[in-house]
């Protein structure tokens, strides 16, 4: 039986995203100059014949992934941007998400490093280097807004609001860097302490800090 229209579609789609996903692997494995097209078939399990109905070359797929990255980030912080809440909890939920997501996906490492490495060499397609320079400040520019309506409501603490966009997305980085880099996961990643740099404690959490039954004594 014939497959439909959606049927192929989703096919393709499939197959494209294990290319995407072979592709990343080998880029941040080996860099873009030392990846070939071959390696990026044979770790998706396709024929390299198929692979080219798909992309014309690494470098297309090379910018595929880029483009991807940077669109998901900005959709991701245009949803935080947008949530019915204030600046505060709008900065302790997309802390306590980036967090989890750095302890439990690979494809969030492996993408960190792929935009740390292709931001700092200019031995990228052309394509991916605009694209680098026209998006990759638009989350920092949201998340900026956001603490700069905090500091007005007295959430969020104070400060040049576009140095704590800059703290908040390079802790985040940072934490994504080491964890793709370091088989050290012995320490527990608690986003509170990253967003203790940037929430005002309100008056509840000030008393249950100094509540003597919440405070550990040595002896």
């Amino acid at each position: 039986m014939a497959r439909s229209k959606e049927q192929n579609e989703k096919m393709r789609e499939t197959r494209k995203e294990k290319i995407r996903n072979a592709a990343l692997l080998q880029f941040v494995k080996q860099g873009l100059f030392a990846t070939r097209i071959q390696d990026i078939a044979a770790c998706a399990g396709i024929a390299q014949g198929l692979l080219y109905h798909y992309y014309s070359s690494k470098d297309e797929i090379f910018v595929d992934l880029i483009n991807d990255a940077l669109d998901k980030t900005i959709e991701a912080s245009y949803m935080v941007r947008d949530m019915d809440t204030e600046p505060g909890e709008k900065i302790r939920f997309a802390l306590e998400r980036l967090v989890e997501t750095i302890e439990h996906s690979q494809a969030f490492l492996d993408t960190c490093r792929l935009i740390t490495q292709a931001t700092n060499s200019t031995a990228i397609p052309k394509q991916a280097q605009d694209l680098i320079q026209q998006k990759r400040n638009i989350p920092y520019q949201v998340i900026e807004t956001i603490m700069e309506a905090g500091q007005k409501q007295g959430t969020i603490v104070a400060g040049d609001p576009k140095m704590l966009s800059i703290f908040f997305w390079t802790s985040i980085n940072g934490l994504a860097i080491y964890y793709s880099t370091n088989n050290n996961r012995e320490v527990k990643l608690d986003y509170r302490v990253i967003a203790s740099m940037f929430l005002v404690k309100n008056q509840r959490e000030v008393e249950e800090e100094n509540d003597p039954k919440n405070q550990t004594v040595f002896k």
